[in-house]
């Protein structure tokens, strides 16, 4: 069968066969099938879809079309943690460390911002000296040792989702269920990971705007995990705001650090201690995650998840004084107040658009060769619910330079919505998803 039968094949809405996806698989990775056909299957693909065999089976093609990293040398089962995308998301700063301190190992690869999303990778390289390039001898020392480390992928890990992913970004199919799923997961099952806990996110800031999609997103990603013989737990959380106060890297680290040190709490914490709840209970570590979340919460109060970040920055290379003393993070020379337009509560966020506004700042990237400004981004200072005065600082702008102030300014305040009404505040946790069942909060079961 030639590549034009299997696109026209899936053109018609018939299932692929094993060896078809392999073939798929092989020729992304390798080169050996152009880009126009690749890009004609994903375009059949997502018009028709894929059942959940053909989504599992093209994943661990993607899986194995490279790297797999062997984590068996840490003898105990290394729980991961990943997220859809989403601003202010400082969660895996939190988490890591927390967990390690309650005796898991978290042994995670890790990207970078693009788009609206920040990057976990760009935050640590705001930590001065903090790298996130070591070799794979020394990751796993540093797990076995210390019981975390967060680094890059390796260039040959699934190469397969590399060549796709770059194809679905120009070509209109990257909001594709299955093809989203197999690319999460089957990165997620080279890294090595032996239990997986997802953050499926929803609302203005997410790729899955609604409700009902992310659902299926996570639902489809968990049938994956059960038929790979993998655990995973999804949540399904809401980015109708930022998640943390701080968006930008080096801010977001700040925050990471003041969570850890018992500072400060609010919607970070509370989706961290859902996410590591999970994570506990997927790795063995606590019974429920009632138990665990518990548990992280005593690894914050006795200082155990602070002492644990610094023992992970130190180990690779970065200043752990940051922990003690934040001003040591770099800091931006301007900062700016977003006053309030007009009295009455803060009702909406377009949380994309903020996301963007941090990234002309110098937060983000427009294009993957753009350098990151590690002091700059954003800090909000009203969340859903509150109510303002006109002239209240509703955010506060972090910048190089004044003649940024204007313009940032004004995006902002098209991004924030201010109501007479007090709005609704939807649930930060919507649904938790496993291979038994899914749960739902109050009021969200049919709610878009």
């Amino acid at each position: 069968m030639s590549f034009v039968d299997i696109i026209l094949k899936k053109k018609a809405g018939l299932p692929l066969s094993a060896s078809e996806i392999h073939e798929f698989a092989v020729g992304a990775a390798t080169g050996s099938v152009p880009d126009y056909q690749l890009s004609a299957l994903l375009m059949a693909i997502c018009f028709n879809g894929m059942n959940a065999e053909e989504t599992t089976t093209l994943t661990m093609e993607m899986m194995n079309s490279g790297d797999v990293v062997d984590l068996s040398s840490i003898h105990d089962i290394c729980v991961d943690k990943h997220s859809t995308g989403g601003v202010g998301d400082t969660t895996t700063l939190v988490l890591v460390p927390l967990a390690a301190a309650c005796g898991a190992h978290v042994a995670k690869l890790s990207g970078r911002g693009l788009g609206h999303t920040g990057g976990t990778l760009d935050k640590l390289e705001s930590i001065p000296g903090c790298s996130i390039n070591i070799s794979e001898e020394a990751f796993l020392e540093q797990v076995k040792r210390v019981g975390c480390a967060v680094i890059g992928q390796t260039q040959n890990l699934c190469p397969a989702d590399k060549a796709l992913y770059a194809l679905r970004d120009v070509t209109g199919t990257v909001g594709c269920i299955p093809l989203i799923a197999s690319s999460v997961v089957s990165k997620k099952l080279a890294s090595g990971a032996g239990a997986i806990v997802l953050d499926v996110k929803t609302g203005s800031g997410a790729l899955m705007h609604t409700f009902e999609e992310a659902v299926e997103l996570a639902e489809a990603m968990v049938a994956i995990g059960k038929k790979a013989g993998k655990p995973i737990y999804a949540l399904i959380t809401g980015m109708d705001q930022p998640l943390g106060t701080h968006v930008g890297n080096a801010l977001e680290v700040k925050e990471a650090i003041d969570i850890l040190a018992g500072r400060t709490a609010g919607d970070l914490l509370e989706v961290s201690l859902e996410l590591g709840g999970s994570m506990l209970v997927a790795c063995g570590r606590a019974a429920d995650v009632k138990t665990g979340k518990e548990m992280m919460q005593e690894a914050i109060t006795s200082g155990a998840g602070l002492k644990k970040f610094a023992e992970m920055i130190a180990a690779q290379g970065g200043d752990a004084r940051i922990c003690q003393d934040t001003s040591l993070l770099p800091t931006a020379p301007i900062q700016v107040a977003v006053p309030a337009e007009k009295d009455g509560y803060i009702s909406s966020m377009d949380t994309t658009a903020i996301g963007y506004c941090a990234q002309r700042l110098g937060a983000g990237r427009e294009k993957k060769t753009d350098v990151i400004d590690p002091a700059v981004g954003i800090v909000m200072r009203a969340r859903l619910g509150d109510y303002v005065h006109a002239g209240d600082p509703i955010a506060v702008l972090h910048l190089r330079s004044q003649d940024q102030a204007e313009t940032a300014m004004e995006s902002l305040q098209k991004a924030i919505r201010i109501d007479v009404n007090k709005p609704e505040v939807p649930p930060l946790v919507y649904a938790c998803v496993s291979s038994e069942i899914t749960q739902y909060a109050e009021g969200y079961q049919s709610k878009g």
